[in-house]
């Protein structure tokens, strides 16, 4: 027979093994989670990088734009309009 003393450690050690893995489990389960979106959130914000890539020579369409205007706003004074 068992002595009553490795029968009750057996017990609270399977009990301790048991509520650390009810524990664990949520969080590895919400980690997975947090993960597989990371990861889809990763892709859609190299996706907007790419369709606004663009919009990196705005500044500089704006300048051109400002000096075409300057200059027909200059052809209309000389014209006298």
């Amino acid at each position: 027979m068992v002595p009553f003393g490795w029968t009750l450690g057996l017990v609270i050690g399977l009990v301790v093994v048991v509520v650390v893995v009810a524990l664990v489990t949520p969080i590895l389960v919400l980690a997975h989670r947090i993960g597989t979106r990371a990861q889809e959130i990763d892709e859609a914000l190299g996706r907007s990088r790419t369709n606004t890539a663009g919009l990196a020579g705005l500044s500089e369409t704006i300048d051109h734009a400002g000096e075409i205007i300057g200059g027909l706003q200059r052809g209309r004074a000389r014209l006298g309009g």
